[in-house]
């Protein structure tokens, strides 16, 4: 039987009286896309924290391809494999897209540097950069300001670094936000087939797009999961419909 590549055991967390992570576990498994789906204010950002590393948990533990990685820092989890987008964009839009991802090759390993010219000559830097590029579709605007970027490209950029990090888990929070139908429909598609290189944990409100790519879906509702389970489990399921999808499950 395959093991979980993220196993979440039991995180627990709170802020004073507020409990924003209750007894919370879910697995994730190879080749899957978990989806983590909530209302604003659920927990979802605080439990993507303590699975990064960002924040402690009061209890509880990470474990990451059968390593238990509660005490890592969200560096060392990076490193091991965790690669993580952003709702908002964490690009930095005034280098260029080649840049953006040669910065995100060299964060994987120890080495730095400092001046992006002698940088640019570097193959052991350029090379996996335009690798990753090509793989999101972006090797045509290399050289382009990322700051250019339309939105849905600043989207497959955010992807592209992360893949630069070789990662072995994916986390995605809200891939979604601010797509238009045409741009969402290219990105769901992109992140059907992205499930082959690493797992994915989806955090996402697009309720479209999760029913599309779950294998899995969470639902959390004030830091507790309600239910786990298939895209046709969680549409049925009475207690989601009413805390969370409403008329969206049965449509």
């Amino acid at each position: 039987m395959c093991e979980p590549v993220l196993d979440i055991r039991a995180l627990t967390k709170s802020f004073g009286a507020l409990v924003a992570s209750d007894n919370v576990s879910l697995t994730i498994m190879p080749g899957e896309i978990h989806a983590l789906i909530g209302p604003n204010g659920a927990g979802k950002s605080t439990l993507i924290k303590q699975i990064m590393g960002e924040l402690a948990p009061d209890s509880g533990q990470v474990l990451f391809n059968g390593q238990d990685v509660s005490q890592f820092s969200a560096v060392k989890r990076a490193r091991a494999g965790m690669a993580r987008s952003f709702q908002v964009s964490a690009v930095a839009p005034e280098f260029s897209v080649l840049q953006n991802a040669m910065l995100a090759v060299q964060g994987q390993s120890t080495r730095s540097f400092r001046f992006f010219k002698p940088a640019m000559k570097d193959r052991s830097l350029t090379e996996p950069a335009l690798e990753v590029l090509k793989r999101v579709g972006l090797e045509a605007r290399a050289n382009q300001p990322a700051g250019d970027l339309s939105h849905g490209q600043r989207r497959q950029l955010e992807i592209a670094l992360a893949l630069a990090l070789k990662p072995r888990l994916f986390l995605l929070d809200e891939p979604m936000a601010g797509m238009g139908p045409e741009g969402g429909a290219r990105l769901t598609d992109f992140l059907s087939d992205l499930r082959q290189t690493a797992p994915i944990l989806l955090v996402e409100h697009d309720m479209d797009a999760v029913f599309s790519l779950a294998d899995r879906i969470s639902v959390l509702v004030y830091g507790r999961i309600i239910a786990s389970g298939t895209v046709a489990e969680i549409r049925a399921n009475p207690q989601v419909r009413e805390a969370y999808l409403g008329a969206e499950a049965g449509a």
